[in-house]
């Protein structure tokens, strides 16, 4: 879940529905940046898919005491996410060896190699010994450039969605997450020093070097929760109770 608290409300976001829009993004790649292919195809359907784990949990968000608002996909318990993450990419590979592959180093990618966790260290090996297995099970030996490639463009795709999901829409540069205020950390052949994206008011954002065949939009559903029903239902009826709303974006090229 993405939980963003505006005033006395949650605007709450299922991990998939943004994992869903982090596709579409990759749907728009520029052609001339990765050419169009049966490999391609599985990984422009590994971004939208790359959250499924999420599903099972984003169905009955829970209350973190600690912070006094509903968890979020940053502060969620542990072990459980890990949980969730192993049984999301045993769903993918059984559609896609090469999603399978991608969504794991995705997950792995979150933590540490040299974790002490014991949760974590179990994770991790788990999932080096899936992509190795799945790696022999598929029909095509990628090239390396192109199995990075791909893993970048998940990447940024779930970064920007990020960006558009996790920020009051029409933000100004300075007062952005950390995480997005200095650019995004993924480089490519058009873009070496990264890329940069600026709410240029409500509706649209910007981003240089644009990636996309041309601007478009979208629309990522959301439920503005407030503080009041969850007081008087309870978290679960608040959230199952909530209207639907959406959040729509266009993307446009920067400056």
């Amino acid at each position: 879940m993405i939980v963003n608290q505006v005033g006395d409300s949650f605007v709450m976001m299922a991990q998939h529905d943004h994992a869903i829009a982090s596709g579409k993004l990759a749907d728009h790649w520029k052609q001339d940046f990765i050419m169009r292919s049966k490999l391609r195809q599985h990984a422009d359907w590994a971004v939208g898919q790359h959250d499924r784990a999420w599903i099972p949990l984003d169905q009955y968000p829970k209350w973190n005491d600690d912070k006094n608002r509903p968890y979020s996909f940053v502060d969620y318990p542990l072990k459980e996410k890990l949980n969730a993450y192993a049984h999301g990419i045993d769903e993918i590979e059984k559609d896609s060896s090469y999603a399978g592959v991608l969504c794991s180093r995705h997950y792995s990618s979150f933590f540490p190699n040299d974790s002490h966790d014991a949760d974590i260290k179990h994770f991790l090996e788990h999932e080096q010994k899936r992509r190795s297995r799945l790696k022999k099970q598929m029909s095509v030996e990628v090239p390396k450039y192109l199995y990075d490639l791909h893993f970048k463009r998940l990447q940024f795709c779930d970064d920007f969605s990020l960006y558009i999901c996790m920020q009051e829409p029409g933000i100004p540069k300075e007062e952005e997450l950390s995480w997005f205020k200095d650019g995004f950390r993924q480089t490519f052949d058009f873009a070496p020093d990264g890329m940069m994206a600026h709410w240029l008011d409500k509706y649209t954002v910007s981003v240089a070097p644009f990636p996309f065949e041309r601007p478009f939009e979208l629309s990522i559903p959301y439920r503005d929760v407030s503080m009041d029903d969850i007081d008087r239902k309870g978290l679960q009826k608040a959230w199952d109770q909530a209207d639907i709303e959406y959040r729509h974006v266009k993307i446009v090229p920067g400056t």
